[in-house]
């Protein structure tokens, strides 16, 4: 079914052919499964994910059950369903479920340990110029507080191959390197990071990463065993599509005892062995609603039945899909592709013709999107990126989308550029 549009006066005198009415797409079959407005081409899953319906249902299921009892619920049964959801995100990611705990979102995590650090004067941390800025602020943060050094790694975008960004990275390295913010699949350009071997190459050289996975769990695959970062954070309620401030971190064995959490709370002061030292400061930082995190067996579990062949099949499916969105775009507007397929998951970024307007604020829309979305409504993901002075569209995919919203989009583009 297609949904059908009116075109505003002023863009159709634009035109030297306009039609009264303008074709939307519809979404995937899939897409019966969300909530998402049917009058908006949703293409930025990657901001804030998207939660089913069937997952909705039981967060609101279990506050209710926490609000006929908020002492027992708090006190018994979330602590059950909280080790419950900690252990299936754990197994999903092949990872020690001792070493895990829950946060807000991944900027949480990634302040965590920050905080946490003992930074001395002229110590430095790696970051590349793909970096979340919320994360690179935090790092800066840190690094001022203390004298330390942020270190950002230019990688040119368009970016050629995964060994151009490790040896971009490896060239940074110096005698006073302690730490290195490392993406596996970066925010402002899609990119899919040569993770696993940075972290090898970097750890081997005894310095610790801080693997930032909010676009990790359901976009790409993860063996935190194998991986064996010192730290990783990431998100479930984008990929995962759990409800929103679901986020882990995890953090390895022989560096527990040197993290603490943001909030300092009832846990700081229980007697305990170190692992039960760790889990009650962690696990109680104070009062807030845990159900977005309990969700999350549920919604590993229902999205991997979507597909046959489960979640590699979805992350596949998406992949695949966001290829071909890729492709669309680039022939509208006529640019060479910016990486090349190997290094995209269920993200691409494309630059925009011109320099255009660098926002002020990461608050502020970028003219574009507003345009899309007021007059096409497309939502999809459009900014400045004041680190490589160029403007950037990304666009998202997942089970609920259809490459008809990638075409519909490609024309906006050329009817607008």
């Amino acid at each position: 079914m297609r949904i059908y549009v009116p075109q505003s006066k002023e863009s159709c005198e634009d035109s030297l052919k306009c039609a009264d009415m303008v074709p939307r797409p519809s979404r995937g079959v899939l897409s019966k499964h969300w909530t998402l407005d049917p009058d908006i081409v949703f293409l930025n899953h990657g901001s804030f994910g998207a939660c089913p319906e069937v997952v909705l249902n039981e967060q609101e299921r279990l506050r209710r059950q926490l609000e006929t009892d908020p002492v027992q619920f708090m006190e018994v049964d979330a602590r059950e369903l909280w080790t419950q959801a900690l252990s299936a995100l754990a197994d999903f990611m092949n990872a020690d479920s001792e070493g895990m705990t829950f946060v807000t979102n991944a900027t949480s995590g990634v302040n965590t340990i920050l905080r946490s650090l003992d930074l001395q004067a002229d110590d430095e941390i790696i970051i590349s110029d793909h970096s979340y800025q919320a994360c690179w602020n935090a790092v800066d943060f840190v690094t001022n507080r203390t004298g330390a050094k942020t270190v950002a790694v230019p990688i040119p975008f368009p970016t050629e191959s995964d060994e151009q960004v490790i040896e971009a990275i490896l060239d940074h390295v110096t005698e006073r390197t302690r730490l290195a913010l490392i993406d596996t699949v970066t925010s402002p350009t899609g990119l899919r990071m040569p993770f696993e071997k940075l972290v090898a190459e970097l750890q081997s050289r005894d310095i610790d990463v801080l693997l930032d996975a909010a676009h990790g769990p359901g976009i790409v695959p993860l063996d935190i065993k194998k991986l064996n970062p010192a730290y990783i954070t990431g998100t479930a309620h984008k990929w995962l599509c759990t409800p929103k401030g679901s986020a882990f971190l995890h953090i390895r064995e022989d560096r527990r005892a040197r993290i603490r959490p943001l909030s300092i709370s009832h846990g700081a002061s229980v007697p305990g062995t170190a692992e039960e030292s760790f889990r009650f400061e962690f696990d109680w930082t104070g009062t807030q609603d845990p159900t977005a995190w309990l969700c999350i067996p549920q919604a590993i579990e229902f999205l991997g039945g979507l597909l046959e062949g489960g979640w590699p099949a979805i992350m596949e499916h998406n992949r695949q899909l966001v290829l071909s969105g890729r492709e669309l775009l680039l022939k509208a507007l006529g640019i060479p592709s910016p990486s090349p397929d190997s290094m995209i998951v269920g993200l691409a970024a494309v630059p925009l013709p011109g320099k255009g307007t660098l926002t002020a604020s990461a608050l502020e829309p970028d003219p574009l999107h507003t345009l899309l979305l007021e007059k096409y409504r497309i939502q999809v993901s459009v900014f400045g990126w004041p680190h490589h002075d160029s403007r950037y569209l990304r666009i998202a995919a997942h089970l609920y989308n259809s490459i008809e919203e990638y075409e519909y989009l490609a024309q906006a583009l050329k009817q607008e550029l």
